[in-house]
């Protein structure tokens, strides 16, 4: 399982971070202009994070691994800047995307923004997981095998997760597209809280994060896939939707078994069906996929 792990991580590493990096540079997004330099430069902490899961254990691997957890942390700084730029006022500017006035009511959170700054955040996590792991020693209770999982987790139920439901919400203005947006965010943040606090929190972050994410689904397919200009590019999007569909079953599962005790396949199981499926068939194809859109302007 260690091996099969690895291979995920790294393509999490040096292809869905810097590939979905792009897909958050907006003009109407405060901190823009340095998420564009900090995606030129991915590929070297990229690459080193990614030489850091194939060394043993140890300072080296883990000096490595914190030059990726640096780069991590800067996009949480972009996130946390974009935050403290919004301020309170009787309109929202070009500028202040992250929430909207509705006249005398409170600020209201745009929800495909609060899953972009989902994506920005949830890498950090992986980064301190990472590190922890690679020094082979225990963070906050948990060993290496776990953690080596959480870095794999945070990058594709957190960042990949994140960011292609906000791509869907800002495609699919209602109020699937809405809670689609939000549900991954606090789907993922359950799921966390549930590392700490039990199994039964745990499957209470994994039905969310489910429903989000098969809200996803449905929509790419019903209402995205058909506007591709291009075959290639709707064979992505079905790709991605009918895999996300699939993999989220065996996450539901796994959660369920978890805290019931129900038979629920193994974490070797789950690395190669769940870990991969996402891997491959909904990050990656996911992420061309809105690449090819965002180009042709669709």
């Amino acid at each position: 399982m260690s091996v099969l792990v690895s291979l995920i991580v790294t393509v999490g590493m040096t292809a869905i971070v810097p590939l979905g990096l792009r897909l958050l540079e907006t003009p109407e997004r405060p901190g823009t202009t340095a998420l564009r330099a900090l995606r030129r430069l991915w590929p070297l902490p990229g690459l080193l994070g990614a030489v850091s899961l194939w060394l043993p254990r140890g300072a080296p691997a883990a000096a490595l691994a914190a030059c990726y957890a640096l780069a991590t942390f800067s996009l949480a700084l972009i996130a946390l800047g974009y935050v403290v730029r919004i301020r309170p006022g009787p309109a929202r500017s070009a500028r202040q995307p992250l929430v909207r006035v509705v006249r005398n009511r409170p600020l209201v959170p745009v929800p495909s923004e609060v899953a972009a700054l989902t994506a920005l955040v949830t890498p950090s996590i992986a980064g301190v997981a990472l590190v922890a792991e690679r020094w082979g020693h225990h963070l906050f209770g948990f060993g290496p095998a776990i953690l080596r999982l959480t870095v794999a987790h945070f990058h594709f139920a957190g960042f990949a997760a994140a960011l292609t439901a906000g791509l869907v919400c800002r495609a699919v203005p209602g109020p699937a597209g809405r809670f689609a947006a939000l549900s991954v965010p606090l789907g993922t943040l359950t799921v966390l809280t549930g590392y700490f606090t039990g199994e039964a929190t745990e499957l209470a972050g994994a039905v969310i994060l489910t429903a989000g994410m098969w809200t996803v689904a449905v929509l790419t397919w019903r209402d995205i896939r058909p506007g591709a200009r291009d075959r290639f590019t709707r064979a992505l999007l079905a790709v991605s939707s009918g895999v996300l569909a699939a993999t989220m079953v065996l996450a539901l599962s796994w959660a369920l078994g978890e805290a019931t005790g129900l038979p629920h396949p193994t974490l070797t199981w789950m690395a190669a069906t769940h870990g991969l499926g996402n891997a491959l068939g909904f990050a990656l194809c996911s992420i061309l996929s809105w690449r090819r859109l965002k180009e042709t302007g669709v």
